[in-house]
């Protein structure tokens, strides 16, 4: 009786050895789970630099267009004043916004869940001194676009 017991004792100690192993492991495992579960969801999150670090702005001519490539796949795009500017969706990556009014609206691009993927403030301009030019004849002006030669654009006024 007295050998059993001593017999006993070792293997008593080596199951508390194994418990103790198993537990530690356990819990190591664990933490990690929760490690590598934490990590996905930071890696999941929109990378969508202009809407979480202020807003970028777009600065579009009108009558002329400006390509946008999206960080993300695109579901919807919202216009906010589709008389200022106007948007064609290439694919789901890649937009061109289209000058059509003077002014300043907002484009906003979500993926399929509703996450921001493109947020920008587009100001349409006359892009003033850049390839144009007014030929004053007389009392009336006649606006020209120009490259290596000038054409007329078709807007042409009186002086006030």
């Amino acid at each position: 009786m007295f050998r059993n017991a001593h017999a006993r004792a070792p293997q008593l100690e080596v199951n508390a050895m194994i418990r103790s192993a198993q537990t530690s492991f356990r819990a190591r495992t664990g933490a990690r789970i929760v490690g590598a579960l934490a990590t996905a969801a930071l890696l999941a999150l929109p990378s969508a630099a202009p809407a979480q670090s202020g807003q970028s702005r777009l600065s579009v001519e009108i009558h002329q267009a400006a390509r946008v490539q999206l960080s993300g796949p695109a579901g919807s795009v919202i216009v906010g004043n589709p008389q200022i500017a106007d948007v064609t969706v290439v694919d789901s990556n890649t937009l061109y916004v289209t000058g059509k009014g003077y002014g300043v609206t907002e484009i906003v691009a979500v993926d399929p869940i509703g996450r921001t993927v493109f947020q920008s403030q587009v100001i349409v301009t006359d892009g003033a001194g850049a390839g144009r030019v007014r030929v004053w004849r007389g009392a009336r002006a006649t606006e020209m676009a120009c490259a290596a030669s000038c054409s007329a654009t078709g807007a042409s006024r009186e002086a006030p």
